[in-house]
């Protein structure tokens, strides 16, 4: 979950928001492993609210890892990193 500065990359808040959900969105089905992706994007705008959250889903810890190390993933970071003011990220398994 990210919350995003109100400008970055010559764009307002909420364009960046749009630009993350689509390039993450762009990684669904390119890494073996993966079995879900969603981006969703905040519309209640409180206080406790973050802009953007991605919910990934893997088969094991191995899978997680690949898409992290993945080229695609890692490209985003500097795009995402440069928006972004707090990231928060919870990694579990059921």
């Amino acid at each position: 979950m990210w919350r995003l500065r109100d400008n970055a990359h010559g764009n307002d808040r909420q364009t960046n928001a749009y630009l993350i959900k689509e390039k993450l969105e762009a990684l669904r089905g390119k890494m073996q492993g993966m079995t879900a992706l969603e981006v969703g994007i905040d519309f209640s705008r409180s206080e406790s609210s973050g802009d953007v959250v991605l919910y990934s889903e893997f088969v094991n810890r191995e899978a997680l890892k690949t898409y992290q190390a993945h080229p695609e993933h890692l490209a985003l970071i500097p795009f995402i990193g440069d928006a972004t003011t707090e990231r928060r990220i919870v990694d579990y398994e059921v």
